[in-house]
């Protein structure tokens, strides 16, 4: 039995920080991080039948062309990834009223739909990448037993290319689901490596009055290859979302609009019609799934 103090519910029953039940969700789980990106999907379904919100994590689940989908926005970085599914997890792996895990575990579904910024010249504002694999400089995940599900020769040849200092931790790496890959994947996406950051400054080597503790870091990461697979993005959720979901026995993938190419400092000149393409591109394929 899993004590009240591990996992805890509102008064009604309730997850405590997504406020939701196990019958509020669907099977198949879009993610954003912004609250108000959610209806900006939704206003494309064909009826919504729950809507709920507590602080940054808004859900809404309802049918699209008569599949039924659920649409969350998670808040930024991988400390909200690590409360958003766990929580999704227990709402359908855990028997809410005895707290035990159950017999039959059920797969969820997870899509990310973001924005984010190409490290690649190649890879233009306003084009669309798929995650093949999740790069985690955060160190969230490492509180986790993950040696079954990560990938030990990318983090090693990415340690030693970018000459990592070991005081941060060291970065991970997750596959997306492969039956979520095959879905999505059309000649319209990028492939390669996302790197997950622990936050958007720093971490990312912006420098407004902060040094930094590796100023080269991002140069490195362009550069950085393995078996064909290059660094083609930079944010702030995939990593987490690819770990958790591998260890959960959950299918995760993630897509991005690109709306700024930092390596040729260039910014999209109308961003919210990449992501509204990004998002009927994505609704259309779950809805023939």
């Amino acid at each position: 039995m899993i004590k009240s103090s591990e996992l805890i519910l509102n008064p009604d029953g309730s997850v405590y920080h997504l406020n939701l039940k196990p019958e509020n969700i669907a099977h198949d789980i879009i993610f954003v991080g912004d609250q108000n990106r959610v209806e900006k999907i939704t206003q494309f379904f064909d009826s919504i039948e729950f809507s709920t919100q507590k602080r940054e994590f808004k859900t809404q689940t309802g049918l699209f062309k008569g599949k039924r989908i659920t649409v969350m926005s998670t808040g930024i970085g991988p400390d909200n990834i690590d409360i958003v599914i766990n929580e999704l997890d227990a709402l359908v792996n855990i028997d809410l009223e005895t707290k035990m895990s159950k017999e039959k575990l059920t797969s969820l579904n997870i899509i990310r739909v973001g924005t984010s910024g190409s490290l690649q010249a190649d890879i233009p504002v306003d084009s669309f990448v798929m995650s093949k694999f999740g790069l985690g400089l955060d160190n969230m995940l490492r509180s986790y037993l993950i040696d079954e599900v990560s990938n030990i020769e990318i983090e090693d040849a990415f340690v030693k290319h970018t000459n990592w200092d070991p005081k941060k931790g060291k970065p991970y790496v997750i596959a997306c689901s492969e039956k979520l890959e095959k879905m999505i994947e059309s000649d319209k996406m990028h492939k390669g490596i996302t790197a997950t950051a622990g936050g958007f400054y720093g971490p990312q080597g912006r420098v407004l009055r902060l040094n930094i503790q590796d100023e080269n870091l991002n140069s490195k990461m362009d550069n950085f290859q393995f078996e064909g697979n290059r660094i083609t993005n930079l944010e702030m959720e995939t990593g987490a979302i690819y770990g958790l979901s591998a260890l959960l026995g959950h299918n995760a993938l993630s897509l991005n609009a690109i709306i700024a190419n930092r390596a040729s400092g260039t910014f999209s000149e109308d961003p919210y019609k990449a992501v509204d393409e990004l998002i009927a591109y994505t609704l259309d394929k779950l809805a023939k799934a």
